[in-house]
């Protein structure tokens, strides 16, 4: 597998030759991007296009992988100090006049670590970007401290991460990495990935991988006893480091780099919703974080790309689209997520109150938001709005479907064209969203998380809702085998259930079987004893963001909704009896 418009060159340092790619312009900042173990610099194939459009990036193969040469002998050959005069020898290769930005990848990252701390790197690295791989030096400071001073915590974090290194243990061992990685792991390995990474195939890994694992099985021996054992005390980094976490990582536990922020003066953290190969199962985001951080360095703005909102880290830069975004509830969640430093596309019917959104958003902390106008129980229109977002902004990260009416009046009351309107939007609405960001996502392959806005009248019967109980009822089954069917696909599926929140929902919805008038004072009396009740929309965005980093399916929002929602599950009866009273209207 190789590059598609590569130019490649052979690099020689240290008694190995390593192969050295590079795209884009030469003359733009610098990228350099390490490969992790057991990969080669294939691992990086769909994430350096995406860079080569701004940046001129290299990739080389580690020494002993790829098409690079291989130490003689392997033992002591894969040293920290003999890895980072590859990577100056790479450096000034292909850039010799000016710093280069660096990114790393698992064992990628943990070299890069040792690259952007030790001294005789200083001036050469203009950034460093770090995943799934810690310093070691960091790492044997992180175990002493616990040792020293042990508490339960401590001690959990301790055993949590000797779980997760099982793999380090079995590579110490003599040969048997060696046999297993030439015969049946090396194999099986793409299938593995495939099933349990959610990886796709695509080429990788290259067919150099059995060798590649068998060498690199000497960075783990070479390196990580001695360097836990005695870790480095001035391991500081001297350029500003962003760190990207990912939160499913089988291998790597977050705590680890909890105390971080003591080695790195400049430190930008974010987290996504994956697994440990993000390289292959995330290019988009890593392409967009690295791209926004370059950036901001190349402009003497490192800190530019740290956004003050709570679940900054998580959300920095996606896309979030939200319906329903010109009052209440979808609103306040366009807000939320761009104070998170979300991108914002805010769609409501009504066109000002959605530009009014979009302008708010970017005031508060959005890198970018857009106001779209559409009915979303309009079918034609919405395909129109997911093609428009798809080719103008990219695809969704999160998708909020959150555009609903109200609508009350007893069963009798209320005519089938009542029922037409209250499913189209509160319904068909959601369907229509789905059915074509949900789509756009799955094509991506990269993930992605769908809210949708139910209520507490999903799972509370009434007897003066039954058209809006029906159409929220339909919400949350419907989310709930969205969220069957797309979880090997890495996409969430929420349902959020507010419950009673002050918005104008209550004033704009209709009273079946009553006249005018009397729906007027209806609408009157309902909103204020929404008001009364005054129970924010923000704090259902906050429920929202929350539950889309914890992947939440159903989340009722205010204690009377939580409550509803216990009964449903444990004393329907009792529910069905006080579905019985009048509501006070």
């Amino acid at each position: 597998m190789t590059l598609q418009g590569a130019r490649e060159r052979r690099v020689r340092t240290g008694g190995v030759e390593l192969c050295v790619a590079e795209l884009g312009d030469p003359g733009q900042p610098t990228v350099i991007l390490v490969h992790g173990y057991p990969d080669s610099k294939e691992v990086w194939s769909e994430v350096a296009p995406r860079l080569a459009e701004r940046f001129h990036v290299v990739l080389y193969d580690v020494r002993g992988h790829g098409r690079s040469t291989a130490p003689k002998p392997l033992r002591g050959g894969f040293t920290l100090e003999k890895l980072t005069d590859d990577f100056l020898a790479v450096a000034d290769a292909v850039s010799p006049d000016r710093p280069v930005h660096l990114v790393g990848h698992d064992w990628g990252s943990v070299q890069s670590w040792e690259f952007a701390t030790v001294k005789r790197t200083e001036g050469r690295i203009a950034s460093f970007t770090s995943m799934s791989g810690p310093s070691l030096d960091h790492f044997g400071h992180w175990i002493n401290r616990r040792l020293k001073r042990p508490t339960p915590r401590r001690v959990g974090q301790l055993l949590g991460q000797g779980a997760k290194s099982w793999y380090v243990y079995a590579l110490h061992t003599p040969v048997l990495p060696e046999l297993a990685w030439r015969g049946p792991l090396g194999k099986h390995w793409p299938k593995l990935l495939e099933r349990f990474e959610q990886v796709p195939g695509a080429g990788y890994p290259a067919s150099s991988l059995p060798t590649d694992a068998a060498h690199g099985a000497w960075l783990y021996r070479d390196n990580v006893r001695a360097r836990l054992r005695r870790p480095r005390t001035d391991a500081y980094a001297h350029a500003p480091v962003q760190l990207i976490t990912p939160l499913g990582d089988a291998f790597l536990s977050e705590k680890l780099y909890d105390e971080l922020e003591q080695w790195v003066p400049q430190l930008t953290r974010r987290t996504l919703a994956a697994k440990h190969w993000i390289p292959r199962s995330r290019p988009d985001q890593l392409a967009a974080w690295i791209t926004e951080f370059v950036t901001s360095v190349e402009g003497g703005r490192p800190e530019a790309v740290t956004a003050t909102g709570k679940y900054a880290d998580r959300f920095g830069g996606q896309l979030v689209l939200v319906t329903g975004a010109g009052s209440g509830i979808g609103r306040a969640t366009a807000y939320a997520f761009a104070e998170a430093g979300a991108r914002v596309v805010a769609v409501d019917r009504d066109a000002e109150a959605a530009a009014r959104t979009a302008e708010m958003s970017r005031l508060i902390g959005a890198p970018a938001a857009w106001a779209e106008t559409v009915d979303v129980s309009d079918e034609q229109a919405m395909e129109k709005l997911a093609e428009k977002v798809a080719t103008e902004y990219g695809v969704v990260d999160v998708l909020v479907n959150n555009a609903g009416i109200g609508l009350s009046g007893s069963f009798f009351d209320t005519t089938p064209e009542d029922w037409k309107k209250v499913l189209d939007v509160n319904l068909w609405g959601v369907i229509h969203g789905c059915r074509l960001f949900g789509k756009q996502m799955t094509e991506r392959g990269q993930g992605g998380h769908i809210v949708n806005t139910a209520s507490a009248a999903a799972y509370q019967p009434s007897k003066a809702l039954p058209a809006y109980s029906t159409s929220k009822a339909a919400v949350l089954m419907l989310s709930e085998c969205l969220r069957a069917e797309l979880a090997g696909q890495g996409i969430g599926v929420t349902a959020i259930c507010p419950g009673f929140v002050n918005t104008n929902i209550t004033s704009t919805a209709h009273f079946a079987g009553v006249d005018s008038e009397e729906e007027k004072r209806r609408q009157k009396k309902s909103a204020r004893l929404y008001g009364l009740r005054n129970y924010p929309p923000e704090k259902v965005a906050d429920a929202i963001l929350r539950a889309v980093v914890r992947g939440e399916a159903v989340v009722p929002v205010t204690p009377e909704a939580r409550g509803a929602y216990l009964m449903s599950r444990f004393t329907p009866r009792a529910l069905r009896r006080i579905a019985r009273l009048e509501p006070p209207l």
